[in-house]
């Protein structure tokens, strides 16, 4: 066999040179931190878990490197031995720990003594005790080595042992007493290291004890120095205070240094003041001397008054001398001797002064004209600067303005006339005029503009002159011009159509309004000053506002007359041309020519729509406008309302006029064949001018909604929103509206009524001539009943046809539903009527029922279930003809309303006296009474 291995006891016997107390700590440390690491891992807590397993890492790396620091401390290199230490080794990113024990390279372990041992996740569950780790290490490791021993012992004849529960081995007898025949422990060097650890603890004892000895002595020495400090510091702080006192008072003494400097500089001040005032006033008395020698007397005045290099001083001290002067005279008292001297005085000296004050200003006026041919601006202004002490230099700013060219220059005014009216003023038209306003106005502006640019660099208040100068170009050169363009026409004899009319001079007032208030807006924009520019702008066609409204009205009127004439003109063309034609025919064709037009209602509210245009822009404020524009829409409202009421009154006519004819030719029943003929004829004639009246009517009645129809949008798309700001406003027009079309309305009413009248004379005009006594009472009983309707109910039913379709067309709502009603009512009678005058069988009775069906489906177009429901009752009452005489007792059971109707209607049987129907109804009659 080959060398011995090195026991457990040897390998502690190398170890036992390493004297470091540290790196067991460390080991420790290293072990207690990762098994708190693996403990919060698994209660979840990952972050702590984290943290604790970088800590690990650090206190690993710690304790290897106290490990290789003692070994080099102590003059050897562990990886050079020949035997290799044990390796501790605990892997930080591995939950697993792997703790390798390697032998040295020259002994022959078996091979599970070259497996490392492996401590995993689960040895640290649970409660976790070091002396366990190490007592379960120990029962691992010892195995081995007993092993060994056994194999050794079986050498020499020992025999085996046994394995306790503990994991600790118990040899056999034999083995027993080999083993205490061997006088060496199993681990010779616990008891070494068991008092090597208790002599560490005594000497860390000692060393805690002199380390607490050393800080109670220096708790001493800090608490001497701490004391020691507080009361440098208090004595700090008592200095510190003394010192800010120090400062205070001298701040204090600094700042009363300061103000009595500053008082004396005051009183200085003053006293430099005082005697620059009292200098100046020995100066000016002086001066005043001068002037008051003798009356006129300017000639033996100081060099100051006739320097021109020392004008603007001189006039300083002119005006300051005046000022006093007319101060003194102001306060004297005429019974005191000494003032009435002096104020006798001082006015020769006014007097003097006053007279060398003008001759000064014309002086500078004169220099100052000189400047201004000469465009030197920088003279110009030195001149008004020193102008502008006498009276505020209004002379001199009245003097510029009054100077210019456009003031003064009569080729300037000419021009304005000319650019403006053209070479025929009398003739130019508003768009002429404003085309010409625009460019005069442009012109005045760049004018204005210019003068503003000198204004401002010569004068020393430009405001004031742009206010002049302004107010002058409105005053002066526009007025002038307005007055030759806009000439007030008599509302009395107002001027002809011919001339333009009224209409022309408010378009040329609304042009040169509107123009007007443009330059006003561009010369504010330029500067004027404090001037109201817009409020002189209204002032200058104050003349012209205050009769506006009568003058809009007037001209309204003269337009309506104008139109009217016209219409008149054309009629009368109308029938010149046609020459001599029948008076039917005649009065058809000028009734026709005489129509109420649409587009001449339109041009009325065209009219007025201009019309509200100009009260807009004239009028400014609601009041104002609302009355104008009042006054306006009633005129529109007398002119439709009087144009649409005469044309329906002419339409009128036209339906009266038919009906003269038709009465003209009604002839009684003795008559000649050939009269007889004649008047039918005459009769067509009538009927036909009826009908074309009734057409015109219509057509007229039509165009009367459209009319209206018309106004009532204009009113509520323009007229409404201007009166809605004033209270009542809206409501009085309202209210002014209906009362103008009610006019209208009434001649519609009356003129329908006419129609009525007209259509119902053709239909009784048509069923007399038309019906005879035949159709109701056939003459051969026998034959086949004849189910068309009669003639006459086609004559009718068609003229009913053709007459009403125009009705149809014109009427709507209301009115449509009022006309056909009252016609359906004036039908049911007029037959009723009729057939009054006739005898019926029960054959004529059905024809009679086929009348009243083809009658009931006609008025069923008028949409009126009152007139259909009495035609209904009609074709009941026919049934009187058609049954037997025992069964009329029972044919009104149902219907006790028409009885009355009906004994009539029984009266017109053929067989009433022969039937003897009068006895046998009676008993009915007596009992429905």
């Amino acid at each position: 066999m080959g060398a011995r291995e090195p026991s457990l006891e040897e390998l502690l016997e190398e170890k036992k040179r390493v004297r470091n107390p540290l790196v067991p700590v460390g080991a420790l440390i290293t072990a207690g931190v990762l098994t708190a690491g693996l403990i919060s891992f698994r209660q979840g807590n990952s972050q702590l878990g984290q943290m604790l397993m970088r800590a690990r890492v650090v206190v690993q790396g710690a304790t290897v490197a106290l490990m290789v620091g003692t070994a080099y401390y102590y003059g050897e290199n562990p990886w050079k031995s020949s035997e290799t230490p044990y390796l501790l080794s605990i892997l930080g990113s591995d939950p697993d720990i792997a703790l390798w024990i390697k032998m040295p390279e020259r002994s022959k372990f078996s091979s599970v003594s070259n497996l490392p041992l492996i401590l995993d996740i689960d040895n640290f569950k649970g409660d976790f005790s070091f002396d366990a780790l190490f007592g379960n290490l120990v029962n691992e490791l010892l195995p081995s080595f007993q092993e060994e021993e056994a194999d050794s012992a079986g050498e020499h004849g020992l025999g085996g042992s046994e394995v306790l529960q503990n994991g600790h081995v118990r040899a056999s007898s034999d083995a027993a007493k080999f083993a205490r025949g061997l006088s060496t422990p199993l681990f010779p060097e616990v008891d070494s290291l068991l008092s090597l650890f208790k002599d560490s603890c005594k000497e860390l004892i000692d060393l805690r004890n002199q380390i607490d000895g050393r800080l109670y002595n220096l708790k001493q020495e800090v608490s001497t120095q701490d004391a020691k400090h507080r009361k440098t510091l208090t004595e700090l702080e008592k200095g510190v205070d003394g010192l800010f006192d120090s400062f205070a008072r001298l701040d204090s003494r600094i700042s009363s240094v300061g103000q009595t400097a500053a008082k004396i500089g005051d009183h200085l001040q003053s006293a430099d003041a005082q005697r620059e005032t009292a200098s100046q006033t020995i100066e000016l008395v002086k001066y005043l001397m001068e002037f008051n020698s003798s009356p006129g007397d300017l000639m033996e005045l100081s060099p100051l008054f006739s320097d021109d290099s020392r004008v603007a001083e001189a006039a300083s001290i002119a005006q300051k001398l005046r000022s006093f002067a007319e101060e003194d005279i102001a306060r004297a008292v005429p019974s005191v001797v000494g003032s009435a001297t002096a104020s006798r005085g001082l006015e020769v000296a006014v007097a003097n002064l006053q007279e060398y004050c003008n001759e000064l200003e014309n002086r500078l006026l004169a220099r100052f004209d000189a400047a201004s041919q000469r465009r030197e601006l920088s003279t110009m202004s030195e001149c008004a600067k020193i102008l502008s002490q006498f009276n505020r230099g209004s002379s001199a700013m009245q003097h510029y303005v009054a100077t210019r060219p456009m003031f003064i220059d009569v080729e300037v005014m000419n021009s304005d006339t000319r650019i403006v009216l053209g070479d025929q003023g009398s003739q130019a038209s508003p768009s002429n005029v404003a085309r010409g306003l625009s460019s005069l106005y442009k012109e005045i502006t760049d004018t204005v503009r210019k003068e503003a640019a000198t204004i401002l660099a010569v004068f020393p208040s430009p405001n004031d002159v742009m206010s002049i100068l302004v107010q002058r170009v409105l005053e002066q050169r526009v007025t002038a011009l307005l007055d030759k363009l806009l000439v007030k026409p008599s509302l009395v004899n107002p001027p002809p159509m011919e001339e333009g009319g009224l209409l022309l001079y408010l378009r040329m007032l609304a042009v040169a309004y509107e123009k007007t208030q443009e330059l006003a807006r561009e010369l504010r924009a330029v500067g004027c000053g404090d001037l109201n520019v817009e409020g002189l702008t209204e002032s200058l066609f104050s003349s012209h506002m205050d009769e506006y409204p009568e003058h809009e009205q007037a001209s309204l009127g003269q337009l309506y007359q104008a139109k009217l004439e016209e219409l008149r003109s054309e009629n009368q063309n109308v029938s010149d041309s046609t020459g001599t034609i029948g008076r039917s025919k005649g009065a058809s064709v000028a009734s026709s020519h005489q129509q109420i037009s649409v587009a001449v209602v339109t041009e009325f509210v065209r009219w007025n729509e201009e019309a509200l245009t100009r009260c807009t822009l004239f009028s400014s404020q609601p009041a104002t406008l609302a009355a104008n524009v009042k006054a306006v829409f009633t005129c529109l409202l007398d002119q439709v309302s009087q144009y649409i009421t005469d044309g329906l009154e002419r339409a009128r006519d036209s339906l009266t006029e038919a009906a003269t004819m038709r009465e003209r030719f009604v002839l009684g029943t003795s008559v000649s064949r050939r009269v007889a003929a004649a008047a039918a004829s005459a009769a067509e004639a009538a009927a036909a001018a009826g009908e074309s009246s009734f057409r015109s009517f219509m057509v007229a009645v039509q165009r009367c909604g459209s009319s209206v129809a018309i106004v009532q949008q204009y009113f509520a798309n323009s007229i409404s929103r201007l009166l809605l700001p004033v209270d009542g406003a809206h409501a009085a027009s309202c209210e002014e509206m209906a009362t103008a079309m009610s006019s209208a309305e009434g001649a519609a009413h009356k003129g329908l009524q006419q129609c009525i009248e007209t259509v119902m004379a053709e239909v009784e005009r048509l069923l007399s001539a038309e019906q005879k006594a035949t159709d109701f009472r056939s003459t051969d009983d026998g034959m086949a009943p004849d189910h068309r309707p009669t003639n006459a109910c086609t004559r009718v039913v068609a003229y009913l046809s053709r007459v009403l379709e125009a009705a149809f067309t014109a009427l709507e709502g209301l009115n449509k539903q009022a006309f056909l009603t009252e016609l359906g009512n004036r039908l049911y009678k007029g037959l009723l009527n009729h057939w009054q005058k006739f005898t019926f069988n029960p054959s004529g009775g059905l024809r009679l029922k086929r009348d009243i069906t083809e009658y009931g489906e006609f008025v069923r177009s008028f949409n009126a279930p009152s007139v259909d429901e009495k035609f209904e009752l009609l074709g009941i009452l026919a049934n009187v003809f058609i049954v037997a005489p025992e069964s009329l007792s029972s044919l009104f059971e149902g219907t006790p309303s028409i009885r009355k109707d009906a004994q009539r209607f029984i009266q017109l049987r053929d067989d009433y006296k022969s039937a003897k129907l009068a006895s046998r109804l009676s008993s009915l009659w007596s009992s429905s009474s």
